[in-house]
């Protein structure tokens, strides 16, 4: 699947549960959107990532990505521990000097 490499290294990062390398494809002051909640800043990012892997053990597989300039849209079917398992969500990301610098997720 064509995806820029900091897309593919945050979902692998996601998969192996590695939230170190994780937050290294993010820019410091980055900002993640998901389930109407707000997260900007590594530590808030963090945040959001552990407890969302903790309260759910979910896996994501992207299935397909489309690539627009500095901005990246991947459909990944996610699985886990939550009612309606598993769903396909949106991720929308944008890029700037190869890091995320927001990353929006929808159904």
């Amino acid at each position: 699947m064509d995806m820029p490499g900091i897309i593919n290294t945050y979902f692998e990062a996601d998969r192996r549960n590695d939230a170190d390398a994780l937050l290294d494809t993010f820019a410091i002051e980055a900002v993640v959107e998901d389930e109407g909640a707000h997260h900007q800043g590594v530590a808030a990012i963090r945040e959001w990532w552990v407890a969302a892997k903790k309260a759910t053990q979910y896996r994501a597989e992207p299935v397909e990505s489309a690539i627009d300039g500095n901005k990246a849209i991947v459909r990944a079917r996610v699985s886990g521990q939550f009612p309606g398992s598993p769903v396909m969500l949106t991720h929308g990301f944008t890029l700037k000097d190869d890091r995320i610098v927001w990353l929006e997720i929808w159904s």
